[in-house]
Order: C-alpha cells, then structure tokens, then sequence
C-alpha cells in the first residue's frame, strides 16, 4: 500500500507552511481496490516542526508528502528519511496526488517572499 499525505489546512485544498502544518489528508492508495482519504489532525508536539522522532507519528509509513510550500530543511529532513517531498502549484488534493502518481504534478509557483520567510524560519529551527 502506498500512503501519501497532503498538506491541507481547510482539508480541501493542498496548502503550505508543511512543517508547521495540523492538518493533513492521508491518502492510502492500494494495489488493488479504490483508495481511501483520512483527515488527520496533529497535535502541536506532532507538527513535523515541533516533533522530536522519539516515538509514532500518526504519518509514520507514508512514502510521499505533497505541500504547496515548505523550507529546504523540512524538505531535506524528510527526504533524508525516505519520504519524497514535493511542492506544487496544484491545489486540488485529490489531482495533486494524482498527477504525483503519474508522475505530472506541477512544479511550484516562485515565491521569493515566502522563500525568504522559511529560510528565516529555518535559520533559527533545530530541524
């Protein structure tokens, strides 16, 4: 089974800010049979911000996370323990992770703002 989370503050749309992020659709995606969508709301201790990996996490096991918007360590640390992080412009989930399975997800918009605002951000992370 394949499990992908997307960020999704309003658990409509995808969103951004990953590593501060709550709230998430966990798509669970199997070899055979139709896939099913879980909202899964994070306590502040289980932001992936905030979380300090000494014990489960309710998104352990997913294999890929979709995000509007991120910061390139949030994106390291996740991809350093195996998870494809990925930004997109696309803001419907169910598509985003269907273009993602297909290997078409739309890159991200520029956002040099909010590109500044994470670098910031992770200047003063322990992530």
């Amino acid at each position: 089974m394949l499990r992908i989370a997307v960020c999704s503050k309003d658990f409509k749309r995808v969103t951004g800010h990953a590593g501060q992020a709550s709230n998430w659709l966990l798509f669970e995606i199997p070899e055979e049979g139709a896939p099913s969508v879980a909202q899964v709301s994070l306590a502040k201790a289980q932001r992936f911000h905030h979380f300090k990996d000494d014990g489960p996490h309710p998104l352990d096991g997913i294999s890929a996370l979709i995000a509007i918007s991120a910061g390139e360590s949030f994106l390291r640390r996740m991809r350093q323990g195996g998870i494809d992080a990925v930004l997109t412009a696309e803001t419907d989930p169910h598509k985003a992770v269907h273009d993602y399975l297909a290997a078409q997800l739309s890159p991200p918009r520029p956002r040099p703002i909010g590109e500044l605002v994470c670098r910031l951000r992770d200047t003063f992370s322990e992530h």
